[in-house]
């Protein structure tokens, strides 16, 4: 059983790091564009990405503080947001 929950844990605490990765990533590039006069990621990506990517973290910090039931459910919700993100700011 710990194992199973352990598992659950590193893959969505992998998934909320990656969002992190992620916001930085548009971040830098909004920069360069920026700085180079390149067309780059418009308002509405700045401010979701790094929203998104702090409310993965604290759900990741919910589910790394709770146990059974609690932790799947704040892990579910750390892939939630990490699909509604990449729905909203990639594939839509």
């Amino acid at each position: 059983m710990k194992e199973r929950g352990r598992w659950w844990r590193g893959l969505t605490g992998s998934v909320a790091a990656g969002l992190v990765v992620l916001a930085v990533g548009v971040l830098g590039v909004a920069v360069v564009c920026s700085l180079t006069g390149a067309p780059g990621p418009g308002l509405f990506l700045l401010i979701g990405h790094p929203v998104a990517a702090v409310a993965a973290l604290l759900a990741q910090r919910s589910a790394d503080r709770r146990s059974g039931v609690g932790a799947g459910v704040a892990g579910g919700g750390v892939l939630v947001i990490a699909f509604v993100a990449l729905t909203l700011f990639w594939w839509a």
